[in-house]
């Protein structure tokens, strides 16, 4: 069996592939970027939130190759890519010789970091979870035509200027901040579309033992 790092994934073609079809082909359907820079930023992101909650360095790993491979799944198809992503991530895996202990881990934590079956099953899949819902930011959006004519999920995603995700372990506080262009979006619309990412982010900091809190330009809104 052999500890399998993040960079072994990034330099593994089929995982390369695999996102940069998966962009491809949610593009040509209008859906926000899933690829290359997506999971870089997830598995950053994940392997911050288990570091700041002081889980071992190995939890972080696992926690940044969750993040990684979260979406490969859309290759497959847009809809139930968990568990396609799942299933694709463990082939992937299992044969690069990675143990089933961790396997179950960040298979786990893989097939259920989407709101419609997701749950925090363990501390992986709590900090993808929040890693996944807080990268609303406007280079997410694909739609190459006018802001005018974008649908309320490009138009949100546009009008997100910065969004960052704050860890604080003395208060056990986990926060989002968001700023947005409400010129182009009204704060109203992140609710439309988001609010169940945000409950599901509520409960992901709660099996962590945190409290969590949404900031939409300096307003304390959850």
């Amino acid at each position: 069996m052999k500890e399998i790092t993040l960079n072994d994934i990034k330099q593994n073609h089929e995982v390369d592939i695999y996102l940069r079809r998966s962009f491809e082909y949610l593009r040509q359907l209008g859906f926000t970027e899933h690829g290359l820079r997506h999971a870089g930023l997830i598995a950053e992101r994940s392997a911050r939130v288990m570091r700041e909650l002081q889980y071992t360095a190995r939890e972080q790993e696992l926690a940044a190759l969750a993040g990684y491979m979260h979406d490969i799944g859309n290759m497959v198809n847009r809809f139930n890519h968990g568990h396609a992503s799942a299933m694709l991530a463990y082939n992937i895996l299992h044969g690069l010789g990675m143990p089933p202990e961790e396997l179950a881990v960040v298979i786990a934590a893989i097939g259920n970091h989407e709101e419609e079956y997701g749950h925090s099953v363990n501390p992986v899949a709590a900090a993808l979870i929040l890693a996944d819902k807080s990268d609303v930011h406007r280079s997410r959006v694909c739609n190459e035509k006018e802001v005018a004519t974008y649908d309320i999920h490009d138009r949100v995603n546009y009008a997100a200027e910065e969004s960052h995700l704050h860890i604080d372990l003395p208060g056990r506080l986990i926060t989002l901040k968001v700023k947005i262009d409400q010129s182009i979006c009204p704060i109203i619309e992140y609710f439309e579309i988001f609010l169940y990412r945000m409950l599901m982010c509520r409960r992901a900091a709660g099996f962590l033992r945190c409290q969590f809190e949404l900031f939409i330009n300096e307003a304390n809104l959850m």
